[in-house]
């Protein structure tokens, strides 16, 4: 039987969130019931629940960052059990059958596209509806176990800043003996700062100012230069194996890429509303390779999960009210945070 859960949603683009309630589907044979105790905001919560990306699907309930507790499962669930500890991240389901699906990358999925979280239409055609709610049904092949190593509040944002900078750091190699470059420090860059550290290699923080330099050092950085210094492109340049950008805001790219080594990678994970400039000599000198990067399929985000309960590694966190969203929607854009709102869905 459809179910009617309480939720936070934008009735239309640009429009204030509002509490509401939406509908949750009947618990199928492979589904489990998931009681959302946190979930975080993420950058692309306000560009969706704005319109900022086009095509938005209103009333809008925001949320891919979901930690929770099963509550219920299926007659088919194999994988867990009520009680049980999970996750939810960007994606509730795809296509299963493409070569991409098949080989563990699920968020590149060519048979159609994944099915997001919030602000898509699942295969039955209906809106699906993200974690701003007290709960969420969910295939079990797209849920994740949280280790117990990591309180849930904490581990809500691991399912979107978390695996968004791990996949990267793990595709290219970030390690010891290499140089690696985060750019931004905010939600998705304070984990890269952590998880780059804790795969040993050498971490260098790009911001605007130097207002955070203690929060990167303390983080795991070894060093931090403000990109409102020219200076810091004379200084640093050919010096990165790999940067990894994390603003939404249209970089100078071709500054950022002088400061990669022969073969080093610029990989994008903030997405900009607008386009970007470049020339194309920036990267066939050195050889350059210019990229990007996108959550990460379901077992490399389990992967993620486990290593960060080994390491120790949980987001930096301001806990909310659910009545303080629209508020903290304001506080993201003006980068008034650190590092990640959590929404209390207690208080939905």
């Amino acid at each position: 039987m459809t179910t009617t859960v309480s939720a936070y949603a934008a009735p239309a683009a640009k429009a204030p969130l509002e509490r509401t309630t939406v509908p949750r589907r009947p618990v199928g044979e492979h589904d489990v019931l998931i009681e959302i105790k946190y979930a975080g905001i993420c950058h692309s919560d306000i560009h969706q629940a704005r319109d900022g990306w086009g095509e938005g699907i209103f009333p809008m309930v925001p949320g891919h960052e979901i930690a929770g507790v099963v509550t219920e499962v299926g007659a088919g669930v194999t994988k867990f059990a009520a009680g049980d500890r999970v996750g939810v991240g960007c994606m509730v389901d795809s296509c299963r059958e493409c070569d991409n699906c098949k080989a563990g990358l699920e968020q590149y999925c060519t048979g159609g596209g994944m099915v997001g979280t919030y602000n898509a239409l699942d295969k039955s055609g209906e809106a699906t509806y993200g974690g701003y709610s007290t709960h969420i049904v969910v295939d079990e092949a797209y849920t994740l176990r949280i280790p117990d190593g990591l309180s849930l509040d904490i581990a809500a944002p691991l399912l979107c800043a978390g695996i968004t900078l791990y996949s990267p750091l793990a595709h290219w190699n970030a390690g010891p003996g290499k140089k690696v470059a985060i750019v931004g420090l905010g939600g998705l860059g304070h984990m890269g700062v952590k998880i780059a550290h804790a795969l040993g290699a050498e971490v260098t923080v790009l911001s605007q100012s130097l207002r955070k330099k203690d929060d990167g050092l303390k983080l795991g950085a070894d060093h931090y230069y403000a990109t409102s210094d020219a200076a810091t492109f004379e200084q640093l340049a050919g010096t990165f194996d790999l940067i990894v950008s994390t603003v939404s805001a249209p970089l100078p790219l071709d500054r950022y890429l002088s400061l990669l080594k022969t073969d080093g990678a610029f990989v994008n994970v903030g997405a900009p509303e607008e386009p970007v400039s470049l020339n194309l000599f920036s990267v066939i000198g050195g050889r350059k390779t210019l990229a990007g990067s996108g959550i990460g399929g379901i077992r490399e985000t389990q992967e993620m999960l486990d290593f960060c309960a080994e390491h120790g590694l949980g987001a930096e966190i301001e806990l909310i009210r659910a009545d303080q969203i629209n508020e903290a929607y304001e506080r993201v854009l003006a980068s008034d945070v650190r590092y990640r709102f959590v929404i209390d869905t207690a208080t939905i």
